[in-house]
């Protein structure tokens, strides 16, 4: 089964409905509307080798997951899945009646505190890299391995592009010898040291090279200097460059720009959900309920609109995961899901549709 084949055929859905920002009335005037849904495979497909456990259009901002991956994400206290059993009446646009086999209370456990709250450490880690890549940003132009390399002079080490600037010499003309018993390190040659027909074969091959190159020089000629190149820092800096430009090519430019103007430096969408969902982690372990539709509107919004400084929101989410800590001591909640219930839930649901 394919998403267009879905939507023609709509009587394989269990369940459709807005999801996201809009079911938790956390939405703004521009924000888009997801819809997710559960749908049950025809029985002759489920028989076949190609099973289908979801199906999305191409934006991914509407997504169905087969009843055998929902049941399997809920036993895992998957939050994203966890909600649609929270989706307020307003929100929903189709519940079949075999929904009503699928209650919370079967899947509910302790095991919220890890995805809930674990999740929401990944939206904190998000608005830290964001905050990092605002106050350090990466050049457009990239660095070569030459700029991590340095040469030996007196007490002390100068980089090399200045060394080569000094003596008027060109990287090409150069040449490499390792260094016995020393990583990373090299005696340097210059061409007018060798003379004749033998040519060396340059520090690094090209600009886009991420290592040096060694050359083949006589026994009996002396090294003008000794030079390291710092690879863990230029391998460390390649990383850097590649997930900034990477983020900078993919980033919302409205949510950036959000981000700038409210001028706290940190991803305010994602922080929302931080608490967002450590609140849910809460009324998980005292209410035993998911509620997806939020009374703390307010707050959260003023998160989203920037109006807390970036350290008193860590703070905040400090005492907020050491009181979850103490909820979910004393709740009576079980350690995991029941998988056999699980799975009965699925076989009595599959029977009952087909």
């Amino acid at each position: 089964m394919t998403f267009e084949q879905l939507i023609a055929e709509p009587q394989h859905l269990l369940l459709k409905c807005i999801s996201g920002s809009r079911a938790q009335q956390l939405h703004l005037p521009a924000s888009d509307t997801d819809i997710k849904g559960i749908f049950v495979l025809p029985q002759k497909e489920l028989y076949g080798l190609s099973v289908a456990p979801q199906l999305s259009n191409e934006t991914n901002d509407e997504v169905y997951f087969e009843i055998a991956r929902f049941i399997d994400l809920l036993s895992k206290n998957n939050p994203n899945i966890l909600e649609l059993l929270g989706t307020p009446e307003e929100s929903v646009l189709f519940r079949h009646p075999l929904m009503s086999l699928i209650r919370p209370a079967d899947f509910l456990s302790k095991l919220c505190k890890d995805t809930f709250a674990g999740y929401a450490a990944t939206q904190v880690k998000k608005a830290k890299g964001l905050n990092k890549k605002i106050h350090r940003p990466v050049d457009e132009e990239k660095k070569t391995v030459l700029d991590f390399c340095f040469v030996v002079e007196g007490n002390g080490s100068v980089p090399l592009q200045q060394w080569l600037i000094q003596r008027a010499y060109l990287q090409e003309d150069c040449g490499l010898t390792n260094l016995p018993h020393f990583k990373d390190v090299y005696l340097l040659y210059h061409q007018e040291q060798i003379g004749g027909n033998e040519k060396l074969k340059g520090i690094i091959s090209g600009i886009n090279a991420n290592d040096v190159q060694l050359s083949s020089i006589p026994r009996d000629i002396a090294p003008l200097a000794v030079m390291n190149f710092n690879k863990d820092g230029y391998s460390v800096y390649c990383k850097e460059y590649f997930e900034y430009w990477e983020w900078v090519k993919k980033r919302n430019e409205d949510r950036y720009q959000n981000t700038l103007s409210h001028g706290k430096n940190y991803d305010a969408k994602n922080m929302m959900h931080t608490f967002r969902l450590l609140s849910m982690a809460e009324e998980i372990a005292a209410e035993h309920k998911v509620i997806v539709q939020r009374s703390d509107r307010d707050f959260l919004l003023s998160i989203r609109r920037g109006e807390f400084e970036y350290e008193d929101l860590l703070k905040m989410v400090a005492e907020k995961l050491e009181r979850i800590e103490e909820l979910y001591l004393r709740s009576d909640l079980p350690d995991l899901p029941d998988a056999k219930r699980a799975e009965e839930i699925l076989i009595q649901i599959r029977e009952g549709f087909y």
